[in-house]
């Protein structure tokens, strides 16, 4: 790979292009000095048309499916890097111009485009630049979508390419000298990844730890003291995420180490109402002759102001499954007092006695945090004016932790349901994958009893309810296979 990256970091010369492109493709094959197996080579061509230094077409140099033609147009999945004269060249994974086929099986599928996404995303965060070094196209598949005006206004450098390939090209990368390296290794390694090729056994260690770093960009870690730091700058947070995931224990973790238990805990359900958040009338028992009266109360928020109210200190209201409730009427007007940076004050229904009486303003020092299940989608959907007023931060399963507290039984069966949702679930379906806690291995607990009475329902139910009907299949077998165990 090094004469590849060498190559790229030399002023483009027309003359010399194609030959040492080839060369450098030849040289990545084979154990002596290669980085992928020889029999790899076998199912690919290399792409590198020579054209004079006066043509007004856009050169490059691809890796394409080995039944392609020679010359001319060429379909399926490619690696390609286009040389740019005084820029640095753009490496890229492009569908050629003649369509999927042979490779709509490959870039088909929702992990594809995932996958390509996460690269960009890592890239990007490697790179030392002050503007992003890559983009990825949200489904590879489209063709019929170019490359947005946005993108292309940041790389006029590439306009020529764009203008030419830009509905083919669904990945790219800007190769400067800080990302040239990590790129051609990614996108080479992902590449062959995806026709079935791993590297060789030397760069082994290497490409996994490539692997596990962009990975991550498509589950990202949420840790505590980021999400504390979310709550002083927005106030209102909702954790979301499918089952399994650890919110609610987070969720009271910061209220226990960070808040100091300076706040409350409590559970939505679905006969939540305004009268018990907020507050209002309820009855109760008298020694007079008609023996119910009403008194005025306040609920769990009112609660949290009058709390926040005497103290400088940070409060913090946890609301477990915020979403089981009807919001918009357990929150009714006080929806307009949730502004993060904003002091709104609200008439209340009732006098509520000192220090509210009958208006309502949330204290600076007044956090909320709420959680929601993203897997029950039969109870409330947030509405537009509540989803603005809160930040939203996805949980997702952590793949470490199944690593520390698994397994011999329950560490492969994570990365294989895993596997199943990265590379087929499609992006709808892809934030139900059941959280870590579902594959940590408990003391005395038998691991496939555990995995058969807690996941295996869960995966069940979402097959009645046609939430993984793009992938049942899969999501069967699975099961199938976990029930042998």
């Amino acid at each position: 790979m090094e004469k590849l990256i060498e190559l790229l970091k030399e002023p483009y010369d027309p003359n010399v292009w194609p030959d040492k492109s080839k060369q450098g493709f030849e040289e990545l094959f084979g154990s002596t000095g290669g980085r992928y197996p020889k029999r790899a080579s076998d199912e690919i061509s290399f792409r590198t048309p020579k054209f004079n230094s006066g043509s007004k077409s856009v050169p490059f140099s691809a890796i394409i499916h080995e039944s392609n033609p020679d010359s001319g147009g060429y379909g399926g999945m490619s690696f390609v890097i286009f040389p740019v004269p005084e820029a640095p060249s753009m490496i890229a994974m492009v569908v050629g111009t003649q369509g999927l086929s042979p490779d709509e099986h490959i870039i088909g599928k929702p992990g594809h485009s995932r996958k390509v996404n996460a690269i960009c995303k890592w890239l990007n965060t490697e790179s030392k630049s002050d503007k992003q070094v890559a983009w990825a196209k949200r489904e590879a598949v489209r063709t019929d979508i170019s490359v947005p005006d946005n993108v292309r206004k940041e790389y006029p450098e590439y306009k020529e390419i764009f203008d030419r390939y830009g509905d083919v090209i669904y990945g790219f990368c800007a190769a400067k000298d800080d990302i040239l390296e990590n790129a051609m290794k990614v996108f080479l390694d992902f590449y062959f990844q995806e026709r079935g090729h791993s590297t060789l056994s030397a760069f082994e260690d290497e490409a996994k730890n490539i692997k596990t770093s962009y990975f991550n960009h498509l589950m990202p870690t949420t840790k505590k003291n980021d999400l504390k730091q979310l709550l002083q700058d927005r106030k209102f947070v909702i954790l979301q995420g499918p089952p399994g995931t650890g919110k609610t224990r987070l969720a009271n973790e910061l209220l226990k180490e960070d808040y100091d238990n300076k706040g409350s805990a409590i559970q939505f359900h679905p006969n939540t109402t305004y009268e018990t958040f907020i507050g209002g009338l309820f009855p109760r028992t008298t020694e007079s002759e008609l023996g119910l009266q009403f008194r005025i109360k306040r609920g769990h928020l009112l609660d949290a102001v009058v709390k926040a109210q005497k103290t400088d200190e940070d409060i913090l209201l946890v609301i477990d499954e915020i979403n089981r409730a009807d919001l918009s009427k357990v929150l009714g007007e006080a929806i307009y007092s949730l502004e993060p940076h904003e002091n709104r004050t609200i008439e209340l229904p009732y006098d509520f006695g000192e220090p509210i009486k009958n208006t309502m303003s949330i204290p600076s020092n007044l956090h909320i945090l709420g959680t929601m299940n993203t897997a029950d989608r039969s109870i409330s959907i947030l509405d537009v004016a509540i989803r603005r007023r809160f930040a939203f931060v996805d949980m997702w399963p952590h793949a470490e932790i199944v690593e520390k507290y698994g397994n011999e039984i329950t560490k492969p069966a994570f990365q294989k349901l895993l596997g199943i949702f990265i590379e087929y679930a499609p992006n709808e379906s892809f934030a139900l994958m059941p959280g870590h806690s579902y594959f940590i291995a408990h003391k005395d607990v038998d691991a496939a009893i555990q995995m058969k009475t807690n996941l295996i329902p869960l995966l069940n139910e979402y097959l009645n309810q046609g939430y993984v009907s793009n992938f049942a299949d899969a999501i069967h077998a699975y099961i199938q296979e976990i029930e042998q165990l």
